[in-house]
């Protein structure tokens, strides 16, 4: 899976360049180089919203690991359990 970046002045020039591109991967259209809008083809939009995915497979989805996370960070004592 590939990700184009379009600006949304090539994407208004071109835009059958950006619907050909969704067949390799997800198209980002950015407005003032910040990412706005998310371009996908109907097959990954369908498999997106129509199956449920386990944690597991949506942390192993290819292109996160470019991500950066942050967590914040609780100074508070962890509670135990209540398995009641």
């Amino acid at each position: 899976m590939s990700i184009t970046t379009l600006s949304s002045r090539e994407f208004q020039q071109n835009a059958n360049q950006a619907q050909k591109a969704t067949q390799s991967g997800p198209v980002f259209i950015t407005k003032r180089g910040r990412p706005v809008t998310v371009l996908l083809s109907f097959e990954e939009y369908q498999r997106i919203t129509g199956k449920h995915r386990s944690i597991v497979e949506a942390l192993s989805m290819p292109g996160l690991s470019d991500i950066d996370v942050e967590f914040p960070r609780s100074r508070e004592q962890p509670r135990p359990a209540d398995f009641s």
